[in-house]
C-alpha cells in the first residue's frame, strides 16, 4: 500500500496539522514543569519509539540514565549551571543523554554484515570518539521529538560541567553525558516568546 504525500490536505507533509504543532511548530523549550511524575510506562514508550533513530553503521552510541530521585536529584544539581539548577531540582525527571567512546564493543550484534568493523575502531580512539559524539548528537534529536510525541514538554540543557556530570554517572570513563533534558507536564509559565527563526532562503540552496 503506498501512502500519498498529499493525503489529509496537508500539502507535501504527511503529518496532520495537530502533530505538526505538537513536534514541531508549537513546540517550545519547556522551562517550569508541574509535579506530576513521569511514569516509567512513560519512559519505555518514549525509548521504543527513538530507538529508530539513524545512526552511522547503526551504532546506537546513545546512552541514558534518568534522573527522577530524589537522591540522584542531589548528585546533579551541584554540576548544573547556576540558570539551570533551580528548574532541574523542579523538574519531574531529568534524562542525560551521553556518547559511549566504546560503542564498537556492539557492532558485531548491530552490523553483523561488516565483520572486522569492531577491529578497526578498536584501533582508533580519536575516531571512535568523534563517532560516538555525533551520532549521539543525531539521536538527541530524535529523543527530543519523541518527549513531545509522549504528550511531555522538553528542556535541553548543556549548560552544565559535563565532564563531572559523566563521572557522577558514568563512572567508568567510557562515556560523555552531552545533553541533559528536564521532561515533565509543562507549568503555566513555562514557555518563553518564541524567537525568531532563519527563513528558507538564508538557509537553503538547491543546486
Amino acid at each position: 500500500m503506498t501512502t500519498s504525500n498529499t493525503s489529509q490536505n496537508n500539502g507535501p507533509i504527511v503529518l496532520d496539522e495537530a502533530a505538526q504543532d505538537l513536534l514541531f511548530r508549537g513546540a517550545r523549550t519547556a522551562n517550569a514543569f508541574t509535579d506530576e511524575p513521569v511514569t516509567d510506562e512513560q519512559i519505555a514508550a518514549i525509548f521504543e519509539l527513538v530507538k529508530w533513530a539513524p545512526t552511522a553503521m547503526n551504532a546506537q552510541p546513545k546512552r541514558v540514565v534518568v534522573v527522577r530521585s530524589a537522591a540522584a536529584k542531589e548528585r546533579l544539581l551541584p554540576h548544573m549551571a547556576e540558570g539551570n539548577r533551580a528548574k532541574t531540582e523542579a523538574a519531574p525527571a531529568t534524562v542525560l543523554l551521553a556518547a559511549d567512546r566504546d560503542f564498537h564493543n556492539e557492532l558485531p550484534a548491530v552490523f553483523p554484515h561488516a565483520a572486522g568493523m569492531r577491529d578497526v575502531f578498536e584501533k582508533d580512539e580519536a575516531g571512535r570518539t568523534s563517532m560516538a559524539e555525533l551520532n549521539t548528537g543525531l539521536q538527541v534529536g530524535y529523543a527530543i521529538l519523541g518527549i513531545r510525541a509522549a504528550g511531555l514538554a522538553a528542556g535541553p540543557m548543556t549548560g552544565f560541567d559535563a565532564e563531572a556530570v559523566s563521572r557522577e554517572f558514568f563512572p567508568d570513563g567510557r562515556h560523555r553525558v552531552l545533553v541533559a533534558i528536564n521532561i515533565g507536564q509543562p507549568a503555566e509559565d513555562a514557555f518563553r516568546d518564541r524567537l525568531p527563526r532563519l527563513s528558507f532562503d538564508e538557509v537553503v540552496q538547491v543546486l
